[in-house]
């Protein structure tokens, strides 16, 4: 690796700019457990392994940018997942965060259920052999042709999440001679406390039927008069990136008073409720995200608790992590292309990936950790902002973190828990060719989503 020298940026803490970040580590070589997967550390030489491998022949075989997957960990997280919440209950793993044949392959082996959200989704749920009736299938708009698709394969459930689709999905299932399962998705007034755009059970957005004036009480009364729906409960997703369980609560209590006007007015008792997902990760080492055995036990005694005042059957109950599964087991792997300090305020590090491969920087003003891969370093600690090489002031990969002031040219940096919606949100902005995952275990790596390109690039444009 080159060691070219080059102008200190900004080092100690008594002349740091300001701004949000969190002060240097007393040692910028450790690995912070919370936002890495179980198998990361450093072999002798200081370089970081995964699954037994060091990153620096991750890096010459697969070349960089490149998310690396421990498949070991998301294994264990989803089962930590199953076992949390036992038999009475159903996880199913938001594949939104981060899908591929090879990851639904790993949720079926390991007893998880899949929520898919789009057409591309579901095909790829069902060409890797996921049961079709431990599919959920969500989306505000999902199109007549996904509806058909969705049905006629015998997809366990549909999130209807508009009068129109409970229209449209009892029209398919009448005309395929089938009654489909429906859960009618509804949004409760829960501000929860995350970002703007994650948020989602406040009234003022695209997801759900409010409860507000009556709307989700008539969108069951519709569904149950339907022959070719089989109602079997609610739905209710309150945002992401959550660690207060505060939020789910209020949205509980919101729910089960739903379902005790359902019984009141109709006689039925709907028998489940699905609370969805948003549990948070640590992205940082601030982060203090909950065990799934903690989740499974506060939602459970929640559930029970308001059932029990309304008097009603407890319903089984369904949630939906994705990121709180894959989001720990990957990190994105760069090589360093520049190091440009600027004086006063901070090093700019610019690594051969960006926004491309990371939008959530700049689309949610997202927080995460970065460090030194491909060797160790008892350099002071300088705080650095990583950045892409797309053409856009915006392209921020780390805002501001600490990094060695010996950090140079060709130096491998890691940054961790890019293992949900990196990958799933990726874009060929600048016409970059979107990075390969390649899933690591038990000291072998191979890839389960290949590197994009030029010519695949190419082969799309027909002009």
């Amino acid at each position: 690796m080159s060691r070219s020298a080059h102008p200190a940026g900004p080092r100690h803490a008594d002349v740091l700019p300001e701004g949000h970040y969190t002060a240097p580590a007393d040692d910028l070589n450790a690995l912070d457990p919370k936002v890495w997967a179980h198998t990361v550390g450093r072999d002798a030489d200081g370089v970081v392994t995964v699954g037994g491998i060091a990153v620096t022949q991750l890096a010459e075989e697969y070349g960089t940018p490149a998310y690396i997957l421990d498949e070991a960990d998301f294994r264990d997280r989803a089962r930590a997942w199953r076992t949390a919440f036992g038999t009475d209950a159903d996880v199913f793993y938001a594949g939104k965060a981060f899908l591929s044949r090879a990851v639904v392959r790993w949720l079926d082996e390991e007893g998880l259920n899949l929520d898919v959200c789009s057409g591309g989704e579901l095909a790829t749920a069902l060409s890797a052999g996921m049961p079709a009736e431990r599919i959920a299938f969500h989306g505000n708009n999902k199109s007549p042709e996904e509806i058909e698709r969705a049905v006629r394969a015998g997809v366990g459930r549909i999130v209807l999440d508009s009068f129109q689709e409970i229209v449209r999905v009892a029209h398919a299932a009448e005309s395929l001679g089938k009654r489909q399962r429906v859960q009618i998705r509804v949004t409760v007034g829960v501000e929860a406390h995350t970002h703007e755009f994650i948020a989602t059970a406040h009234e003022d957005q695209k997801f759900g039927i409010p409860l507000a004036d009556g709307q989700a009480a008539e969108a069951v009364r519709r569904a149950l008069q339907l022959d070719g729906l089989d109602v079997i409960g609610i739905h209710s997703h309150i945002g992401s990136q959550i660690f207060d369980m505060s939020g789910f609560e209020v949205a509980a209590h919101r729910v089960v008073g739903l379902l005790k006007d359902v019984r009141d007015e109709h006689g039925v008792e709907l028998a489940e409720i699905d609370l969805g997902g948003g549990l948070g990760i640590a992205y940082t080492s601030d982060d203090d995200p909950r065990e799934p055995h903690e989740i499974a036990k506060a939602l459970s005694e929640i559930v029970t608790r308001e059932c029990e005042g309304a008097r009603l059957r407890t319903p089984r109950i369904s949630v939906e992590p994705g990121r709180a599964i894959v989001g720990p087991t990957a990190f994105t792997l760069y090589e360093v292309g520049t190091v440009k300090p600027l004086e006063g305020l901070r090093t700019y590090v610019s690594v051969d990936g960006g926004m491309s491969d990371n939008i959530r920087t700049a689309l949610y003003d997202a927080e995460y950790s970065v460090a030194l891969a491909s060797r160790t370093s008892d350099a002071e600690p300088m705080l650095v902002r990583v950045v892409g090489k797309h053409c856009e002031s915006g392209d921020i990969v780390v805002k501001d973190a600490f990094l060695p002031g010996d950090l140079a040219p060709g130096d491998l940096i890691a940054v961790p828990a890019t293992g949900a919606y990196c990958r799933s949100m990726a874009s060929n902005y600048n016409h970059a060719t979107r990075p390969p995952v390649v899933a690591v275990r038990d000291g072998a790596a191979r890839v389960i989503v290949r590197r994009e390109t030029e010519e695949d690039l190419l082969r799309l444009d027909v002009g």
